[in-house]
């Protein structure tokens, strides 16, 4: 007997045909892996390190590539296919690669495409960890790179060199939750011949979709709302089947492979991404326009509120503000800490996009290997405040940041 699905690509995910025409809450719910003899309502977990052949001829055509079965699941899964399937679907890419997580997906892509000598575009806001490889690891290959501010976009090509390969920005961005204009970011990746690698974690493929404005990759932490219930690391990149061959290959042979078990947790969850989405993005937005005249805080930071800088740019190009706000708390880094131990109900971790609402101190935990300037010039005060605003009652999250504000 041939195992079912045994013709997936590993590296070019066919997406099913029935699906293309379908709406998104329909893509989510419906792609998944033909079924096998046993008639499973819902996909069974594959549970193996490896796959066995037929003939030895089977298992030396598809290490030759003359064949694509899977083979091992450091290189692919049937649970990891569905996963990446979905994702492909839902960011209208053309082939995609799970990693073990989110920072495993942006490293992988990178270290797969730049070469010693190249040159990296990135916004300055970018996560923290981003900033790290950046500035510590990246020198060490002689991959240099330029920082743009994210409210400057239109500054991009001034820093473009004749080794310049890629641009990667977040947007919104974290902690800053500004928001960067796709539009032009494809333009001018177009015009120079650039590779476009968009973050699109806190948007998700639901409220926004990079590839549409000329974006080459899209990258997420899975394990923020992808997951939305705070269970499993994952990540994933989509894109250009043409770069996405070299991230699989280079991510085959180094091993960043996202497990069986939280792939399929993953395809699982996306079943329910719009509806949380619109429960996030409703929540956020009730809680931040709550917020805006509390004498407590300096600022309250949302892309759907109208007083943000680049409202117009997050009403043209997301569908709804997502699950993150920021605010900046009067008095500075004791005054944020306070907050945070004031907190009752909302919990106080780096996570973020779980169905429960969580507080993070930038400052002092997920940005805290950057320098004070570092952090000051791209807008992480002592007192800003991150909260992944949950799924719970509107009201209920309300009242605790009141209350903890005192």
């Amino acid at each position: 007997m041939k195992i079912p699905g045994r013709k997936n690509r590993a590296f070019l995910f066919q997406h099913q045909t029935t699906m293309k025409d379908k709406q998104f809450e329909t893509q989510a719910i419906r792609t998944q892996l033909p079924r096998s003899e046993n008639n499973e309502h819902s996909v069974p977990l594959y549970l193996t390190s490896s796959f066995v052949f037929d003939t030895a001829e089977d298992m030396r055509a598809a290490f030759a590539e003359e064949t694509d079965p899977y083979i091992y699941s450091r290189y692919t899964n049937p649970n990891n296919n569905e996963f990446v399937d979905k994702m492909c679907l839902l960011e209208g890419a053309e082939a995609g690669v799970a990693t073990a997580s989110g920072m495993a997906a942006i490293y992988t892509s990178l270290a797969a495409l730049l070469q010693s000598g190249d040159h990296v575009i990135a916004c300055s806001s970018v996560f923290g960890a981003t900033h790290t490889i950046f500035n510590k690891y990246f020198p060490k290959w002689n991959i240099s790179h330029s920082y743009f501010e994210a409210t400057n976009p239109g500054a991009i090509e001034q820093l473009v060199q004749s080794n310049t390969k890629i641009i990667f920005v977040e947007t919104p961005t974290n902690p800053g939750i500004e928001i960067i204009d796709l539009e032009l970011l494809g333009q001018i990746a177009k015009k120079h011949k650039l590779i476009l690698v968009v973050d699109n974690c806190f948007a998700t493929p639901y409220l926004q979709q990079p590839l549409k404005y000329g974006a080459s990759l899209v990258v997420h932490s899975a394990t923020k709302y992808i997951d939305g219930q705070g269970r499993v690391c994952g990540g994933v990149v989509v894109g250009k089947k043409e770069l996405i061959r070299e991230i699989y290959l280079f991510g085959r042979i180094t091993g960043p492979s996202l497990s069986p078990f939280n792939a399929w947790t993953l395809s699982k969850s996306l079943e329910t991404l719009a509806l949380r989405m619109d429960r996030h993005s409703e929540n956020a937005l009730y809680i931040a326009e709550a917020l805006e005249k509390n004498a407590a805080l300096e600022f309250v930071k949302y892309p759907f509120l109208p007083s943000h800088p680049q409202y117009a740019i997050s009403k043209k190009q997301m569908k709804a503000g997502g699950g993150i706000i920021t605010f900046s708390v009067k008095g500075g880094y004791e005054a944020a800490t306070k907050f945070m131990d004031r907190l009752e109900l909302i919990k106080i971790s780096p996570n973020l996009g779980d169905a429960r609402t969580i507080a993070t101190h930038p400052a002092s935990s997920t940005h805290c290997k950057l320098s004070k300037e570092e952090r000051l010039a791209v807008g992480i005060l002592p007192g800003l405040i991150r909260i992944s605003i949950g799924l719970e009652n509107k009201d209920d999250i309300l009242k605790d940041i009141i209350q903890a504000l005192g």
